[in-house]
């Protein structure tokens, strides 16, 4: 699709040097589209511990870089072989960027295909993100969005709901089960426990700060308990919750040095701990692998199917993402503060495109 009226240059929040702040500058609109690629009018941009990881030089980046993995916005452009999406689409971005789609990963299973290592690079991490009024991205692993879901949903989904959600799948578990997610209360904790209640999952919020207990309220835990507290009295209060068995599965999203101890040790005997937070160590205590033979799993983000069946559970079950909405890039130092302020409740979101919310306002749907 040719691409008309738009601009040659826009405004881009990028990482321009290593362990300082992104600066937003005038760059080029990517408008030179592979044939599978999408070019969006990004509503919404999403901050993610991630963007942190980029600042700091950890991940491979080549600077410059426009930052930002999750995002949300319309189709303005096609490329020539793009199939099922079209100009007007909302979307929600993946992260991956032009797959192989040869390796053994990306033929499958389907669940395994975003560990490709011979992508293209990632969105917003070692490819130009969402901290941009336009945004290229590959249709391969956009989801349409669900006429209710709004683009303040979609943007943190795209990264920290895909993570979470594949979280709580990851393990297939069954409706009645006992899941702890251990930091339930920030960005990733607060949907975890909204995708396993509606899996049908019983779920335990463990969570250490004030925000983040008062998220786990909202987000509906059935049980919550203060990490505060002796790793002892946490440990004990939970088996007392669940019969002196512990729960079936336990998901870490916390960095917490005691977190992944704490993980296992609420966990029943043979049952598994999904760990997603990413701190410089993993610490297991040997008891827990060896005389009680907790299994630890590692996940990353999902597959594309995942992510469109997490849009339609989000949609069915009115999930609902806290997030702190900040407007325009001007505003890109204010998000990071409150970020490493430790007072940010739920996800930090940038609103790039001011009218694509109002129109959805106007359309008179209830959004969720």
């Amino acid at each position: 699709m040719a691409i008309t009226n738009i601009p040659d240059t826009m405004q881009a929040a990028q990482v321009v040097e290593f362990k300082k702040p992104h600066k937003v500058q005038e760059v080029p609109v990517p408008k030179d589209l592979f044939p599978n690629d999408l070019l969006i009018k990004v509503a919404v941009a999403s901050l993610c511990h991630t963007d942190f990881m980029v600042q700091e030089g950890i991940l491979g980046t080549k600077l410059p870089c426009t930052g930002s993995h999750e995002g949300a916005g319309t189709v303005i452009a096609t490329g020539s072989d793009v199939e099922g999406f079209q100009a007007g689409d909302r979307v929600m971005a993946g992260i991956i960027y032009h797959p192989c789609g040869t390796c053994k990963d990306c033929l499958g299973p389907e669940s395994y295909s975003q560990y490709c290592a011979h992508s293209a690079g990632y969105l917003g991490v070692t490819a130009a993100g969402f901290f941009a009024e336009y945004a290229r991205i590959d249709a391969s692993q956009a989801a349409k969005m669900p006429d209710r879901v709004s683009f303040q949903t979609a943007a943190p989904l795209a990264c920290a709901g895909c993570t979470v959600w594949r979280g709580v799948v990851l393990t297939d578990p069954k409706a009645g089960d006992w899941i702890a997610i251990v930091g339930s209360g920030g960005g990733l904790g607060h949907l975890g426990i909204q995708f396993a209640k509606a899996r049908g999952l019983r779920v335990i919020g463990i969570d250490a700060r004030e925000e983040g207990l008062e998220m786990t309220r909202k987000a509906g835990a059935d049980v919550i308990f203060d990490a505060r507290k002796s790793h002892d009295e946490v440990v004990a209060e939970v088996q007392r919750v669940t019969n002196g068995e512990g729960v079936s599965f336990t998901i870490n999203v916390s960095d917490a040095p005691k977190a992944m101890a704490t993980s296992c040790a609420v966990t029943r005997m043979h049952g598994t701990v999904v760990q997603i937070a990413q701190p410089n160590e993993v610490v297991v205590p040997f008891q827990e692998l060896i005389f009680r033979d907790i299994r630890v799993r590692g996940s990353l983000i999902c597959s594309p199917e995942e992510a469109r069946q997490m849009l339609r559970v989000v949609d069915e079950y009115k999930i609902s993402v806290h997030t702190n909405p900040f407007h325009g890039l001007k505003e890109m130092k204010q998000l990071v503060e409150l970020a490493e302020g430790g007072k940010m409740k739920g996800k930090g979101v940038i609103i790039m495109d001011p009218k694509q919310i109002e129109k959805e306002k106007a359309s008179g749907l209830e959004m969720v």
